[in-house]
């Protein structure tokens, strides 16, 4: 592996030209592409192997036309203070009000609320649900402008007029600027960092790069893989965090081997026989974890991980081949200041602040070791109240009229009303299906916990029924979730009297199973990823111990953030400071895409740090030497790469979109325990006890395993042996 890395590096620097005109060709195409590809679909909200779905797929199937799936807006008809909805003025505005948004060509019907009983007790609140035959995205600006229309009516007869559902829902903000952000905070460690415009613009440069190719891929693609835009979200997320910080660990390493007098060619060739070697590993492990996600079983999570995998293996090419290459235009630019006017040079130096801190640690490993243990294990108690769902409108801003709604009718019928169950009934083969579907009703009415029930909708063929249950209790609460689980366990019993069977949907239940199969999955995606983690850690270090130890210091690090997201977004700490305008609870698939991504970017560093100390230990250090040559070289790095990756995903926070804002403080938080705590504490603190112990591997497990060389052993023996030639080809490189 470093043998041909080497060479790679090498040629690439030989022949940069070529290589740079290459990726712009490759941008090129990609971009021109992505301009003249169809539009992607709207983002699939297909949930295999869950009873939601079930019965959302057989509505679809027996009310053709009908479109479940179809959009919709609930109006929100609230009489001034001290009058009724039922007084004459009123009710004839809210009646036209329905008459006009029903006459559209995409509207499938609207039913006042005076003859769908839609009234409150206290008559200060009425609802009307006017439904599409298309989904929200296939609204014409002509339909939305009609129902906008038919709303103004109402206001200006003093009604106040709130809108739900999806019709008219606010489209969330865009990241709020987030890559700009993240690039700028990027750009100033960088010059902290090395000292050096050229060096700390390079990474940048790269990785924008490499974003580019990643996103007009997904662009391009998006119509015939299904790519979403949240898809582009989370592959550039990754792919700008991943890029900069591979570039920036083999610019450090050519400016470490230009620093033991190499010239600009073996030096190249030299950090990418070495540090990309520790690039390639570690971004393998962050693929591995985004394409495990594709055990979970939800398509949309599996696009999502894979589009980003993707993006990560584009800004590993990238890495390996553009950045030699740009080295070769730049070879002294990228050195600092210092080196450049005066040929000295700190890289790596004797005595620096990571050699420093790794002694301190093998002084005290054990305090060290329990108090990032604690520190850690305190932050991950809130995770023993994580509660799983969807965020609806009940979490965006109150500036939003979907807010407002759900608001509304929360006063005026109760909380519970927000999410209403949907009950499909199969009748098909009974022989009274009315008499079937009637008793069904009453026994679901009487269910402790269910409010009410609506008449229940037959099909044309007269064989499938649906109507609604309201809960008393509000979608996203503990009460509603037991109301589910309570309504199909007494099913078999129904079933038996009536002879017909019936499901549960609609958007409270379809949550409900979504977070019960994410819960399920995350012990089997648990085992897939850090068993092939460990199994490829194993290979790269030849150790038993030391990706155990990676693997221990990953759950540390995760349950952490996760607890940090439980106390933010869930208990509401210090949630008015990020923007979260309501609490509540955690989006079903937040747990296991944390998990999946964090433990990507955990070994990142991991392969990083360690795999230094093993080049250190291989060529003749004794272990708590090789951990002090280890943070002498890397450390300073390290923590470059990790607050890069913390500007980048805390970028994101700022997003509208719920999901791309949680995962984004998760990220953040979680790089921050992972690279401060773990990798700077909890590492040096186990090897420092392990000692020699760290390295060991069985005599059968090591004739087994291949020999993947990331120590680059075959480039101190190559360096040894051809010193001259290699010296001058690079001077005739440097000419050319």
């Amino acid at each position: 592996m470093a043998a041909f890395l080497y060479r790679l590096g090498r040629l690439a620097f030989r022949r940069r030209w070529y290589v740079a005109l290459l990726w712009a060709a490759v941008l090129g195409a990609v971009g021109f592409s992505a301009v003249t590809a169809p539009a992607a679909p709207d983002e699939g909200s297909s949930m295999p192997g869950i009873e939601s779905q079930k019965a959302f797929d057989l509505m679809e199937q027996r009310f053709p036309g009908s479109m479940a799936d179809g959009a919709s807006a609930r109006v929100v008809f609230v009489a001034p203070d001290g009058q009724k909805v039922t007084a004459a003025g009123n009710r004839s505005a809210i009646e036209k009000t329905v008459v006009q948004a029903a006459d559209g060509a995409q509207v499938a019907g609207a039913v006042s609320p005076f003859q769908a009983h839609s009234v409150s007790k206290d008559a200060s609140t009425a609802y009307a649900t006017v439904t599409y035959r298309v989904k929200a995205d296939d609204l014409t600006d002509a339909s939305k402008q009609k129902l906008e229309d038919a709303l103004q009516e109402a206001r200006d007869a003093g009604l106040t007029v709130e809108v739900g559902g999806t019709a008219l829902a606010t489209r969330p903000a865009a990241g709020g600027g987030a890559e700009g952000i993240g690039i700028a905070i990027a750009a100033v460690v960088l010059l902290m960092t090395f000292g050096s415009l050229a060096a700390a613009g390079l990474p940048l440069l790269t990785a924008i790069i490499g974003v580019g190719v990643s996103m007009a891929s997904i662009l391009a693609l998006g119509s015939a893989l299904g790519l979403s835009a949240t898809t582009g979200t989370l592959a550039t997320m990754l792919g700008l965090a991943c890029g900069i910080d591979y570039a920036v660990f083999i610019v450090s390493r050519y400016r470490e081997e230009r620093a033991k007098g190499h010239v600009p060619q073996e030096a190249a060739g030299l950090a990418a026989g070495t540090a990309g070697s520790a690039v390639v590993f570690a971004g393998l492990t962050v693929v591995i974890a985004l394409a495990g996600l594709s055990v979970v079983g939800i398509p949309m999570l599996t696009t999502m991980g894979l589009a980003a995998a993707g993006a990560v293996v584009i800004s590993v090419v990238v890495a390996l081949t553009l950045v030699p290459a740009l080295l070769g235009f730049w070879p002294r630019t990228v050195l600092s200041r210092s080196v450049r006017k005066r040929g000295r040079n700190k890289e790596g130096g004797e005595h620096n602040g990571g050699s420093r801190w790794a002694r301190f640690v093998l002084r005290r490993p054990v305090p060290v070791l329990l108090a990032s243990v604690a520190g850690l294990g305190a932050l991950a108690l809130p995770v023993m109240d994580l509660q799983l769902g969807m965020p609806g409108d009940e979490a965006k801003p109150t500036s939003t009229t979907e807010r407002r709604a759900y608001d509304a009718l929360a006063d005026g019928f109760g909380p519970g009303f927000n999410g209403p169950l949907t009950i499909v009934v199969d009748a098909k083969g009974a022989d009274d299906p009315k008499a079937a579907v009637t008793t069904i009703e009453q026994k679901i009415g009487a269910t402790e916990g269910v409010v009410s029930v609506s008449p229940a909708r037959f099909n044309p063929a007269g064989d499938t029924a649906v109507f609604s249950a309201v809960p008393a209790a509000g979608p996203s609460t503990e009460k509603t979730k037991d109301l589910v689980h309570t309504i199909r366990t007494e099913r078999p019993a129904v079933t038996s009297v009536t002879g017909v069977t019936f499901e549960v949907t609609g958007t409270t239940a379809m949550n409900i199973d979504v977070a019960q199969k994410v819960q399920d999955a995350l012990i089997p995606y648990l085992a897939v990823v850090v068993g092939l983690a460990i199994l490829l850690l194993t290979v790269v270090f030849r150790s038993v111990l030391v990706p155990i130890k990676a693997a221990l210091g990953f759950l540390l690090s995760v349950l952490a953030a996760l607890g940090s997201v439980v106390a933010v977004f869930q208990w509401g700490w210090g949630a008015g400071l990020l923007g979260v305008e309501q609490t509540g609870p955690i989006m079903s698939l937040m747990p296991i895409f944390l998990v999946g991504i964090v433990f990507g970017l955990a070994m990142d560093y991991e392969v990083f740090l360690v795999a230094r100390m093993r080049e250190a230990y291989v060529h003749g250090d004794r272990p708590g030497q090789a951990v002090v040559t280890g943070f002498r070289y890397s450390a300073r790095v390290v923590v470059a790469a990790a607050l890069i990756m913390m500007a980048v995903f805390s970028g994101f926070i700022g997003a509208g979109e719920s999901m791309i804002k949680t995962i984004g403080f998760g990220l953040a938080t979680a790089v921050l325990f992972d690279a401060f705590v773990v990798r700077m504490a909890f590492v040096p603190a186990v090897l420092a006890l392990l000692g020699k112990a760290a390295w060991w591997l069985p005599r059968p497990l090591d004739k087994l395993l291949p020999r993947v060389d990331v120590e680059g052993e075959a480039l101190s023996r190559r360096s040894a042996a051809a010193p001259a030639q290699a010296a001058a080809a690079d001077r005739e490189s440097v000419r050319v």
